[in-house]
């Protein structure tokens, strides 16, 4: 075979741009120094009241020693087409990074691995820096119905490290886990009850594993477990359709300006105790359930349901992005310092139309804090009050109340760099505004807050789906 002149440089440019991806199928795009590409995640098949919760690992993801700048996802059909989520419900997304033998082939889609057997296998989990025991949320990244309208930029100069060789034990290779759970509420009897696992719904009396369901429970992920069926309306017939992830990944090569982050995530269900050998155990449930309101709680609170759990931060810094979680019905959570300051007020965004993105009654976004560096600390062992508030004006199963919070504890080195690369970052999250608004200050985010609970679901925009 002919070669022209420089081909040799040519192919060697092309092999290393493929190592930077575990795909061919995978494009790289850089802009302003920040690389990106989308990947899809293996089919999973949906028809009307079904129910997909898979665990994918090795899903493919950027190598080498990178710093994450943002992560996030939607579902599509085969063709690439957005999903809305009165079609097919999102009930959350989650990725986990882990650490297999090098030795050890294990196949894309395995639902019976899970935090557990990891820690008793050759597998090594490694989870985020918040307080949740195993059981809880211990991923990197993940939402839910929010996901195509939260912003999860992280600012310069800060990075979610990954791929560190030193951290990496011997004989073992850096790997990536997404579980998806996803509900298609085509032609379901009740779209609210189907997206809260109502276990009627589901004709479900017993867990995945045959164990019977605890006395007065009702509803939420046990009763919606993968391949479970929610109750169609009689007659209705709709295909079964191949669905995706597409998940899109913003990074840059790690550097010694970069500035890492912890990820913590808090749980409002959070019933942590002290052990008998003085460790303190943090069991997180994750969801739980909101009581319709009575007549009397209406005219006191306008029918407000509000859980607070008090924690103890173990290691301090600067926070430089909050975003909290919630499901339908959820009207906002906001964490507070030891002093009573607001550390970040985090609300919904609901939907009012059809098209993906904008589905009338789902959250389909939430707002985030981005305080300038250095402006928002909180220190070693501080006590923090989290508070997740929902509307009652109806019963809800299965809710959640989660906090994501990226702290740094290094002050970033002086980098000529960084004004245009800020500046840049500026012009990129621009557009996002008016889906994540940032709530900066003790004194605005109070008075948001205490105007919040007086507005009515209608003024929230939060209607019945």
């Amino acid at each position: 075979m002919a070669h022209c002149s420089g081909s040799w440089f040519l192919s060697l440019l092309i092999l290393l741009l493929g190592l930077s991806v575990q795909t061919s199928q995978s494009r790289i795009t850089i802009e302003n120094g920040v690389k990106s590409s989308v990947f899809l995640s293996p089919k999973f098949v949906l028809e009307p009241g079904s129910v997909a919760n898979k665990y994918y690992y090795g899903i493919d993801f950027p190598r080498g020693h990178i710093a994450i700048k943002s992560f996030n996802a939607e579902v599509v059909d085969e063709a690439g087409n957005p999903i809305p989520l009165h079609e097919t419900y999102l009930h959350h997304w989650l990725a986990m990074r882990y650490y297999q033998p090098k030795s050890v082939e294990i196949p894309k889609y395995n639902d019976g691995l899970g935090c557990k057997l990891f820690n008793q296998s050759d597998f090594n989990f490694s989870r985020n820096a918040g307080l949740c025991d195993c059981d809880g949320p211990t991923q990197y990244f993940g939402l839910g119905s929010e996901t195509r309208r939260t912003a999860t930029y992280v600012p310069d100069p800060y990075g979610i490290e990954v791929g560190n060789p030193a951290e990496i034990p011997a004989g073992y290779e850096e790997k990536w886990l997404m579980n998806v759970h996803a509900i298609d509420t085509r032609g379901v009897e009740d779209r609210l009850g189907c997206a809260e696992c109502w276990c009627d719904l589901y004709n479900v009396t017993e867990d995945e594993n045959g164990r019977p369901l605890k006395p007065g429970f009702t509803g939420g992920a046990i009763c919606c477990y993968d391949q479970a069926q929610c109750r169609v309306r009689e007659g209705f017939e709709s295909p079964k359709r191949g669905l995706y992830m597409r998940y899109t990944v913003k990074w840059v090569d790690w550097n010694n300006f970069i500035v890492p982050v912890k990820i913590y995530i808090f749980d409002v269900t959070d019933t942590w105790k002290k052990l008998d050998d003085g460790v303190i155990g943090h069991n997180c449930p994750v969801e739980y359930d909101v009581d319709a309101c009575t007549a009397t709680d209406e005219a006191n609170d306008g029918c407000i349901d509000t859980k607070r759990v008090s924690l103890s931060m173990p290691t301090g810094g600067n926070v430089i992005y909050s975003v909290a979680h919630q499901h339908a019905g959820g009207i906002g959570l906001t964490l507070y310092g030891e002093d009573g300051r607001v550390i970040c007020h985090s609300t919904p965004t609901y939907g009012e139309g059809k098209e993906a993105g904008n589905e009338a009654g789902y959250i389909v976004g939430m707002s985030t804090c981005y305080p300038q560096p250095g402006s928002v600390k909180i220190s070693d062992g501080e006590t923090l009050v989290l508070e997740s508030n929902y509307s009652s004006a109806k019963r809800h199963t299965g809710v959640m109340g989660l906090f994501y919070v990226l702290v740094a504890d290094k002050v970033p080195q002086p980098n000529p760099f960084l004004p245009a690369l800020v500046e840049e970052h500026e012009k990129m999250t621009l557009p996002r505004s008016v889906w994540g608004i940032a709530f900066f200050g003790a004194a605005i985010a109070v008075a948001a807050a205490v105007a919040f609970r007086r507005k009515s679901e209608r003024e929230e925009g939060y209607q019945s789906i």
